[in-house]
């Protein structure tokens, strides 16, 4: 058997050089009231997400709300900036938003322990290169969204068994070709990729 071997490339120690003191834990009770304030104080839509192997742009839908408003959120506080790519299931989709750093965990139970109501929006379809939430599976029941892992959809075809099971709430408008090249990367038998791939995240407008 082959033993995973993983490069950690950014950060090489796994921890964030931001003062997770300093940002709002949010509670399950708290979260639609905090979120909805936060999409109104917070508008942008166009995300950049910088790569070890290139740049893309991600748009988000104005609506849906509480989706937008929660990635627009971890975007400015540099959740992001601690995780990888953690998922590669060729030409399926590419997950991130993950990583087994000290980082990603603490600046988790910094955030808070809480989950996304499901904002399914019939328009948005699992097409090719939409942007859409992960779930937990134990948790299939109610439908709602992890706040933290998000995946791409690389099936040239779409995805669309996944409609009205996990919510779409944005779309690749640029860069789709660095999507591919993660696509295209070896993984471990539980789709890790061999060498992570990190990411960084920054708002556009």
């Amino acid at each position: 058997m082959t033993e995973k071997k993983v490069e950690v490339n950014i950060p090489s120690n796994g921890q964030s050089d931001r003062d997770l003191s300093k940002i709002k834990t949010i509670t399950q009770e708290e979260l639609i009231p905090f979120l909805k304030a936060y999409a109104e104080d917070n508008p942008e839509t166009i995300v950049e997400v910088i790569t070890d192997k290139g740049s893309f742009t991600v748009e988000l839908y104005a609506e849906p709300i509480l989706h937008r408003a929660n990635f627009i959120r971890l975007v400015k506080v540099g959740y992001f900036d601690t995780t990888v790519f953690h998922r590669v299931a060729n030409n399926f989709v590419i997950q991130g938003g993950n990583s087994d750093r000290m980082g990603t965990y603490d600046f988790r139970n910094a955030l808070g322990n809480f989950l996304i109501p499901n904002e399914f929006i019939s328009r948005h379809k699992h097409d090719y290169g939409t942007l859409s939430a992960a779930k937990y599976a134990e948790q299939n029941i109610s439908n709602a969204s992890s706040p933290f892992e998000f995946f791409i959809v690389t099936k040239l075809d779409g995805a669309y068994h996944l409609d009205q099971d996990h919510t779409v709430f944005g779309r690749v408008i640029k860069g789709m070709e660095v999507v591919e090249k993660i696509d295209d990367m070896e993984t471990d038998g539980s789709e890790w990729p061999l060498t992570n791939v990190g990411l960084d995240m920054k708002v556009i407008r």
